[in-house]
């Protein structure tokens, strides 16, 4: 699984003006694009608890925002971290001889007992957080860089990172570590699951020398080339090792391109609303490429509405392993959409903290609330959707819709501006459906269910 923090306009195979991602759009020529592609939830925590249980967040007790933090955010403020009783991924793959790792950003706590090692991955290379810094090591430490449970150094001081030019070797590390580990297990005959979690275009950006200065784009293209350069090296190190038929290699991002950075250090969510942090398209439509070669048709378009959990159930569904029984398991088997272009009836939820915002049934999307941020936040200029004022919909406060969601058509309207008239015929009629879809979830919300406890903000 190849995660990065970019939007779904960010690639020329989505439309990118530049073009400059051509390694990513080959893999899409020769694999298949998603392009209903989600995130679940729009910020990065949550969305990788998601991904690594295949469990909506507000189910693993892993979210956030609407002013319930469950995650671990910002390590030196946030204690907890993802709870014992969740099973994750890689726990579950070795149970058919796989060796895990993970490199880049781990996200999920950082306190020993939430150490990616005690959660199945037999290697890590990278951060518990962000890149955020450089902070004053009296009061505040920089953030540290791991290998397996060594800390081997800190952001801004061993692995340093330049806020003035923007230059860091970081993703140059990130590739030598995985075409090396794949070459490992390639050696002895090991089969692996690889979880290259990078974060350059995270702000504040960064790339190496090399890159710096390369994008029509700015620094934020500078970073974008790099990690398509890299993602092309990764490829076609799988082909040179002759293993490429039968690895399979997913490309995502965690959420929407933040566009509280841009123009400078934002990405392009494409035609649709706002950014990160919010659940609007632009904060939890992803780009996604699935790409396997001999086995995914070349050149193949899918239109199935599909989430970061279906990775937790497609890859067990790989690894011959069936999703634990014992637990509400939100993530989908892709593999008949991918490999026999079938399309699966599934609805898609967008949360905010433990709040259900909206939902997309087919082509509509119903808000049961609106909110883009506060007007306190607003009048201090952070702003996650930039030049895109809709009445109604980017609203700065929490506007409950509960009674007449409003409702969307993303076919003729990806960009959500013309929500349909409550009194029409087609309103009445998609609302009716989608009210039963939502009854239904709202079913499989157990009692005792989220964990509220397990990350709790630390005294200072």
């Amino acid at each position: 699984v190849l995660l990065t923090q970019m939007g779904w306009g960010d690639l020329g195979a989505f439309g990118e003006p530049s073009k400059e991602t051509p390694h990513l759009d080959q893999m899409a020529s020769e694999g298949m694009l998603f392009l209903d592609f989600y995130t679940a939830n729009p910020l990065c925590s949550p969305s990788r608890a998601a991904l690594l249980t295949g469990r909506l967040p507000v189910r693993n007790g892993f979210y956030t925002t609407n002013a319930h933090a469950r995650n671990a955010y910002t390590p030196q403020d946030i204690v907890g971290g993802i709870p014992d009783s969740e099973l994750l991924l890689p726990e579950l793959l070795k149970k058919a001889g796989y060796t895990n790792k993970i490199i880049g950003k781990w996200h999920l706590g950082h306190r020993p007992q939430f150490h990616p090692l005690k959660h199945g991955f037999d290697e890590w290379f990278g951060s518990p957080n962000c890149h955020f810094g450089p902070f004053d090591n009296r009061a505040l430490p920089n953030i540290p860089l791991y290998r397996d449970w060594e800390m081997i150094g800190r952001y801004y001081e061993d692995f340093k990172i330049d806020l003035k030019t923007g230059e860091a070797n970081l993703t140059q590390i990130y590739l030598q570590e995985a075409l090396d580990f794949i070459s490992k297990q390639q050696a002895s005959q090991q089969p692996f699951f690889l979880y290259w979690a990078i974060d350059a275009t995270h702000a504040p950006v960064y790339a190496s020398k090399q890159f710096l200065g390369t994008s029509q784009r700015g620094l934020y293209g500078d970073a974008v080339r790099e990690i398509d350069d890299s993602i092309g090296k990764i490829l076609k190190h799988l082909q040179k090792l002759g293993i490429s038929e039968n690895t399979f290699v997913f490309f995502t991002s965690d959420n929407g391109a933040a566009l509280i950075s841009a123009p400078k250090q934002g990405g392009s969510n494409g035609p649709f609303l706002c950014g990160k942090q919010t659940t609007f398209e632009g904060g939890m439509r992803e780009p996604a490429i699935a790409w396997w070669p001999g086995h995914i048709p070349a050149g193949g378009v899918s239109h199935q509405l599909g989430n970061v959990m279906d990775l937790f159930t497609t890859s067990l569904s790989l690894a011959g392993l069936q999703p634990p029984s014992d637990r509400q398991i939100d993530g989908i088997d892709l593999l008949p959409a991918i490999l026999q272009g079938k399309l699966i009836d599934r609805p898609i939820f967008y949360y905010r903290g433990n709040e259900m915002m909206a939902v997309r049934v087919g082509l509509y999307k119903a808000h049961y609330w609106t909110w883009s941020n506060s007007w306190e936040e607003y009048s201090k200029g952070i702003d996650f959707c930039p030049g895109q004022n809709i009445s109604r919909v980017t609203t700065h406060t929490q506007e409950e819709h509960t009674t007449l969601p409003l409702l969307f058509h993303l076919g003729r309207d990806p960009g959500e501006k013309y929500p349909l008239s409550f009194t029409s015929e087609e309103y009445q009629r998609v609302m009716e459906r989608i009210s039963v879809v939502v009854q239904q979830h709202k079913a499989t919300m157990v009692p005792g269910e989220p964990q509220l406890n397990v990350c709790d903000k630390a005294v200072m």
